[in-house]
């Protein structure tokens, strides 16, 4: 079986490498000739020589990549399409559709498991784990996946793994950029809504438009949203079902209320899958934080409060639950600028330290002009290693509070990671 895929983002990387994975043969195009390959396994080449191309292809086992072009030829003879989420509802992507070779309209499988969707601005990734583990606590066999930004394989990869394996659920973490693309890829049973937030309203536009997404997402599915949710009128209109769930009031090891919103959206999808009230009592009593996700550490006198709070909403709702002394903010891609409104939040509770470090771009010097436009009066430091990070933090151990958050999951798992070490060995 051959497959194409249209696009180089981080959905198509990951529909090239699941693909490879299992056993397919790939033709893959993207018309930026300068667009990032690092994570598939490709022949070396000199970049300098593929800056001076306009156009290129690289050969590789069971692989073509064409760069600056398409070979349409090449697209017709694959058995199957796989094109970025991004490109669904433009009119190539339409035309793509016509013919039903999407990989969701050729492997089918998928479609006839039971499937859950979790989306949201904040709390996908915890939610969806956590309800995992409740599933899985209770006998079931779940096949867990989705959105690439909250560290998952991808859609395409949910499909594939589908169609060789023996699931009883499926359970898929939908970006809310990616609605209406996974609307149309999978059949959703069940979707809960953790919450709507000020993210990607580069994409969104308005929190309007985010809203209208999501209504035609819920259009004759079972829904959960919270009990105070915003547009539950126009919600509850579209679905065929709407239940509402509240913050968790049992044990949970994780820090802050929107961790007990999140195990309460959890709960009240497994309680209407009839699981028992004691396997979800105990799995959430001993649910642990998500990799890179909000956890605490510490460090000497210092809690230090470590995970991914990539945009205003989500360090809001930690920041209103504890005073830091210092926050050590990740920086946003370049093209990503909108991100910066973090530290408008930053500045609002005013930490004695603001820490800046490069989380997906080395974009510190737009940060500090965003700081002092808004007349931040503390110290603003900036750092480039791992090593600084740490040194700062020993440096103020002795205050009451330290959070490092911001953007760039990876780099944020990485000080995670660290930060756990050290506070073992001071245990």
């Amino acid at each position: 079986m051959k497959a194409a895929v249209i696009g180089l983002g981080v959905e198509g990387k990951k529909a090239v490498n699941s693909l490879l994975n299992h056993g397919w043969e790939v033709y893959a195009t993207d018309l930026n000739i300068n667009v990032d390959l690092s994570g598939l396994n490709l022949p070396i080449l000199d970049m300098n020589m593929i800056e001076e191309k306009q156009t290129v292809s690289i050969v590789g086992e069971k692989i073509t990549v064409d760069l600056g072009f398409t070979n349409s030829y090449a697209i017709e003879s694959c058995d199957a399409i796989a094109f970025s989420p991004s490109m669904y509802g433009g009119s190539f992507a339409n035309r793509l559709l016509e013919d039903g070779d999407l990989l969701s309209d050729v492997l089918v499988k998928h479609k006839d498991l039971f499937t859950i969707g979790i989306t949201g601005t904040n709390g996908k990734t915890t939610t969806v784990h956590m309800l995992k583990s409740i599933l899985e606590n209770a006998g079931k066999k779940v096949l867990v996946g989705g959105n690439g930004g909250g560290g998952f394989s991808g859609y395409y990869d949910l499909i594939l793994e589908a169609e060789e394996g023996d699931y009883d659920i499926l359970l898929v973490e939908v970006c809310d950029m990616t609605l209406d693309f996974a609307n149309y890829c999978f059949d959703f049973d069940m979707v809960g809504l953790t919450n709507i937030g000020n993210d990607h309203m580069d994409v969104h536009k308005t929190i309007a438009n985010y809203k209208n997404s999501l209504v035609r997402f819920f259009a004759d599915k079972t829904i959960f949203t919270t009990f105070n949710q915003d547009f539950n009128s126009d919600f509850k209109e579209s679905a065929s079902q709407s239940i509402s769930y509240f913050a968790y009031q049992d044990k949970l090891q994780l820090v802050g209320e929107f961790n007990l919103l999140n195990a309460g959206l959890a709960t009240a999808i497994a309680r209407e899958l009839k699981i028992p009230k004691d396997v979800i009592r105990s799995t959430l009593e001993n649910f642990k934080a998500v990799q890179g996700r909000l956890d605490v550490y510490k460090i000497n006198d210092a809690d230090v409060y470590v995970g991914k709070t990539d945009n205003s909403d989500a360090l809001a709702s930690v920041l209103a639950e504890k005073d830091f002394y210092a926050l050590f903010i990740g920086t946003p891609r370049l093209n990503e600028i909108h991100r910066l409104d973090i530290l408008d939040v930053a500045v609002k509770y005013n930490p004695e330290v603001i820490v800046l470090f490069p989380g997906l771009d080395d974009t510190l010097d737009l940060a500090i002009y965003r700081l002092n436009s808004l007349g931040y009066m503390g110290n603003i430091i900036t750092v480039n290693t791992l090593d600084q990070i740490i040194e700062l933090v020993a440096e103020y151990s002795h205050e009451e509070a330290i959070l490092i958050g911001g953007n760039g999951q990876d780099v944020i798992i990485d000080i995670q990671d660290r930060i756990k070490e050290i506070s073992e060995k001071l245990l």
